[in-house]
């Protein structure tokens, strides 16, 4: 393997704990991604949905900022991430306690979408993705086994609301080094479509900068449209959206739920999504078939195409890893 795309244990931890700063080469000169600047927004107020769309449409909004995962404190709250360090390839327990601005452990949260807590795990590059649904100590430390495939750095992402009255949604971050030998991957290319386990999911819809849009999500399977989707976390599909760069993190739900009289289970999803920015997004979609949970994975540009061709359909790129839960 070339030197250049070598990482040591230790240059790994440095990488995840300083962001997007690799060292390569002799030299360790520092190589630093070209990232859009920092939104340090919540979730915000939902936003209306499309018309014609049914539901709610999550955490989103038109004129909030949406992005979140960019600070590990905010609110008063604080990400308290015990196991900074893992080794990939490595089955490992991943344990961290949300702490309030007293330093206490947080025990007691707002069920949202059938969990306490949503955790989210995704390589720097954005290549290995995981939704995770760790289990809660009788402390308020919350655990979860990982094993992560690829040395290099990876951001966690604890999306949750606490139950304290008033308390708002937050998405808090946390940097975490997985040691080893790193292989550098290039951003998936955009593209249409994605496949993942015999099923080819098509996007349609652009994702927009400062403006919500529906994004429309097909799902296939053998050239057949699926229209048995099963519930998973109370919808018919769940997506997460991360900034290509800083890892801003958009958490948006389905336009309607399983139940509600008028939403079909497939073999569309709708969701209504707002970018922070312009830039270069990547799409994870989670939906569950004949009892299994499945991830296609689209890279998309947030405000790239020219006004003339606004309406036209969002980029993807192919399916992602895969991840546990």
């Amino acid at each position: 393997m070339n030197t250049a795309l070598r990482i040591t244990a230790f240059t790994a931890a440095l990488a995840a704990t300083f962001g997007t700063a690799y060292g390569v080469g002799q030299g360790l000169d520092p190589v630093v991604e070209d990232s859009a600047a920092a939104s340090h927004g919540t979730h915000g107020d939902p936003a209306p949905a499309p018309e014609g769309g049914g539901g709610h449409t999550g955490h989103a909004g038109a004129d909030t900022a949406p992005a979140g995962g960019l600070q590990i404190s905010e609110n008063g709250y604080t990400l308290d991430l015990a196991t900074p360090r893992v080794t990939a390839g490595e089955r490992t327990e991943l344990r961290f306690t949300v702490r309030d601005d007293s330093g206490r452990a947080v025990t007691a949260y707002r069920r949202e979408h059938d969990k306490d807590l949503h955790l989210i795990l995704a390589s720097r590059d954005l290549v290995t993705f995981r939704h995770l649904h760790p289990s809660l100590g009788a402390d308020g430390t919350w655990r979860v086994p990982v094993d992560l495939p690829r040395a290099g750095g990876y951001r966690v992402f604890a999306d949750f609301t606490p139950a304290k009255q008033g308390a708002e949604n937050l998405t808090l971050g946390a940097d975490l080094a997985a040691s080893g030998r790193y292989d550098a991957q290039a951003l998936p290319a955009p593209g249409a479509t994605a496949e993942v386990d015999g099923y080819r999911v098509e996007l349609t819809g652009a994702l927009r900068p400062d403006k919500a849009s529906e994004l429309r999500l097909k799902v296939h399977r053998d050239g057949k449209p699926v229209t048995n989707l099963q519930p998973y976390l109370g919808a018919y599909g769940h997506l997460v959206a991360l900034r290509s760069g800083d890892l801003a993190y958009l958490h948006v739900h389905p336009n309607g739920e399983p139940g509600d009289g008028t939403t079909k289970p497939g073999p569309t999803v709708s969701f209504t999504a707002t970018a922070p920015s312009a830039g270069t997004y990547r799409l994870f979609l989670d939906f569950r078939h004949e009892g299994k949970v499945r991830t296609a994975a689209f890279t998309v540009r947030a405000g790239a195409l020219p006004p003339a061709h606004a309406g036209e359909a969002g980029e993807a790129g192919e399916a992602g890893d895969g991840h546990g839960h």
